[in-house]
């Protein structure tokens, strides 16, 4: 299924476990009707991905979509995931409080950390690396709040 207009392009994959949501563009006032959509009409299944490398723009109005749609989600027994999203989405979920409520997996920057080279640091101390198979699985994003940091 594809929905595309000139600012919002959502596309969904249906797999057998996973249904894969691919969001590229804005989320906002004018596009949130096409985003929820997209996200209803995904079929029940364990874990529903919704990939946001591509999305530039999360408004109030796509984070009530969010969060509606991981309520409607977990109360039917999956999970939302989301998976990569840019910068400024990632300043959004943060801001909001999304980032501790739903799962985030940021799979290109955890690749990109694993192939700048480990600097020697101090002397004696023990260098860490990281697995090459490691560095190709998504791994959970725990952020702070920094006025909530503790």
């Amino acid at each position: 299924m594809e929905d595309r207009s000139d600012r919002l392009d959502v596309q969904l994959n249906v797999g057998d476990r996973v249904v894969q949501v691919r969001v590229a563009g804005e989320v906002d006032i004018a596009t949130v009707a096409a985003f929820r959509s997209a996200l209803w009409s995904a079929p029940a299944r364990p874990v529903v991905q919704l990939e946001m490398s591509e999305l530039r723009l999360l408004s109030a109005a796509g984070v009530r979509t969010l969060l509606a749609a991981h309520l409607r989600i977990r109360a039917r027994g999956g999970e939302l995931v989301l998976v990569d999203p840019t910068p400024m989405v990632a300043r959004v979920l943060r801001a909001t409080g999304l980032h501790r409520v739903m799962t985030i997996l940021e799979p290109t920057r955890v690749v990109e950390a694993a192939r700048r080279p480990v600097s020697a640091g101090v002397v004696g101390a023990p260098r860490r690396s990281v697995p090459v198979a490691a560095a190709h699985r998504p791994q959970a994003v725990t952020a702070r709040c920094l006025p909530c940091a503790a």
